[in-house]
């Protein structure tokens, strides 16, 4: 698995037992580590003994501190120096409402090479790649079509290409014919400019992706598959699991790259493993990391199969 994280963060992860609006907390030093989406679903495979290679751009002090902690983890990478600082992300994990608040700094700009770079280091790993992995937001004044871009290098070279990204980004990869792409509902809702969830994936798909996982929070996870477009599945836990949720979205991608990667393109079975590695995410308390619960989780799962009317079909 190659994952490219073109707005890479340190992330900073703070447990506060309480939040007060305008208030003074105290609190211990936070959790540090070498962040962004694509770095995440490399933590995950690498964690569960798959193979991955992550690439990512670093520049500043901040990504001294990001290259130093992605080199302590073991999880192999290619890094792509570039002049603009890394930014940082800060989570709040309230221990007592039980929720997590997300700052998330604007990546900044980079430089015309940066990007030539980054896709030549991209090109030069693709020649032993089982999928590629494109995840994240974009720093300022990045290439319109940076994610297409990625999705045909994975075509030119015979690989399953993934996209989790949001807004004009999403509609890009979905119109390149990305493999499988993994919005969560507000970004999908959001792109779409639609408020129906089924609906809006349905577009995705009639754009030209050939599968979209949908992350519903507690609702679980659905799946649109263009090879059934009258249908989708949905995964789901029988109850509502407590926890932090920042790394769950990164944790269902690494499933389902995993799964392509291996030539398993079963709808079913690729859901079943994102909803359980995602569950078991939120299990965690930092982002890229899952709890050994997921297997647990996998054989709790409710699947069901709907019809895009919204009509039950007869099998679980």
């Amino acid at each position: 698995m190659v994952t490219v994280t073109a707005n890479p963060a340190v992330d900073l992860t703070y447990t506060v037992a309480g939040v007060h609006p305008g208030g003074s907390h105290r609190v211990t030093a936070p959790l540090l580590r070498a962040g962004g989406k694509g770095i995440n679903v490399s933590r995950v495979a690498h964690q569960l003994g798959f193979q991955t290679l992550a690439i990512a751009t670093t520049g500043g002090s901040t990504g001294a501190e990001f290259a130093w902690e992605l080199g302590r983890s073991g999880v192999p990478h290619r890094l792509i120096p570039v002049a603009s600082a890394t930014r940082r992300t800060i989570a709040l994990v309230d221990t007592v409402a039980g929720n997590t608040s997300i700052f998330n700094e604007a990546g900044p700009a980079l430089a015309a090479g940066d990007w030539q770079r980054l896709a030549a280091a991209v090109i030069d790993c693709l020649g032993t790649a089982g999928v590629l992995v494109g995840s994240g937001s974009l720093p300022a004044k990045a290439p319109a079509d940076f994610y297409p871009t990625l999705v045909a290098l994975a075509q030119q070279a015979g690989v399953p290409a993934v996209i989790d990204t949001s807004g004009p980004g999403l509609l890009a990869a979905a119109r390149a014919g990305a493999d499988l792409l993994k919005p969560n509902n507000e970004e999908l809702v959001q792109a779409l400019g639609e408020s129906d969830l089924v609906s809006a994936a349905r577009k995705l798909v009639g754009m030209g992706a050939r599968m979209v996982l949908v992350s519903a929070g507690a609702d679980g996870m659905l799946a649109f598959d263009a090879r059934s477009p009258d249908r989708y599945l949905r995964a789901r836990l029988p109850e509502a699991l407590q926890g932090n949720p920042t790394g769950a979205g990164d944790a269902a991608v690494s499933a389902a790259a995993v799964a392509l990667a291996s030539g398993n393109t079963d709808t079913e079975e690729i859901l079943r493993r994102a909803t359980a590695w995602s569950a078991a995410a939120v299990l965690m308390p930092a982002a890229g990391e899952i709890s050994p619960q997921y297997q647990d989780l996998a054989a709790r799962l409710i699947v069901s199969a709907h019809t895009t009317n919204n009509a039950r079909t007869p099998w679980d």
